[in-house]
């Protein structure tokens, strides 16, 4: 099996020793290398514990013949593009299983038309998790809001709407909420 745990790993920006720390249970960093490496063979059991501490899915560490890697040609920070240090690659973005999406029809607030903002479903229990994030917020007769959750109190979320000069919204009792965590963006 060949694996790109190296590839996903340093497009995280994280060492071995952090997959190590957060592998369940924890490793060592020396074992994290040897599975990057090949030295060591990768079982489903290791695969689904770097999985999990790198966040991603094991499918995402597997290279699979019919998936295309888009290979990262530079990296751009405050002084400029220029060549990445080791060669990398970019995971295509990939849905979870409660991703929801809003499709922006025309621009408003750091939105522009034609964007994407993919969103994780959250139950009440996990509402605290979207803190100062954008959240889409279901209404009664299939009606939404959107916008910054910037408040809660008991069973009340107060949101800001994303337009200029508009006030607070109170919202009551929401079902679920949508947490923004990826713009896809056609340039």
């Amino acid at each position: 099996m060949i694996t790109c745990i190296r590839d996903v790993r340093r497009a995280r920006k994280m060492t071995l020793q952090d997959v190590a720390d957060r592998c369940d249970p924890p490793t060592t960093p020396q074992t994290i290398g040897r599975l990057e490496t090949g030295t060591r063979t990768v079982s489903m059991g290791w695969l689904n514990r770097i999985a999990g501490a790198l966040g991603v899915d094991a499918a995402d560490l597997v290279k699979l013949p019919q998936r295309d890697d888009v290979p990262v040609a530079a990296v751009l920070d405050h002084e400029g593009a220029h060549a990445p240090r080791h060669a990398g690659v970019s995971l295509p973005p990939r849905a979870g299983p409660a991703t929801v999406a809003v499709s922006v029809s025309s621009g408003v607030g750091d939105y522009r038309s034609g964007d994407q903002i993919w969103c994780d479903r959250l139950e009440a229990g996990d509402f605290a998790r979207a803190m100062n994030r954008d959240v889409l917020v279901p209404r009664p007769a299939g009606r939404f809001l959107f916008g910054r959750l910037i408040g809660r109190e008991e069973d009340k979320l107060h949101l800001l709407p994303l337009g200029a000069g508009q006030r607070q919204l109170v919202v009551a009792n929401p079902l679920w909420l949508g947490m923004a965590v990826q713009l896809v963006r056609t340039l």
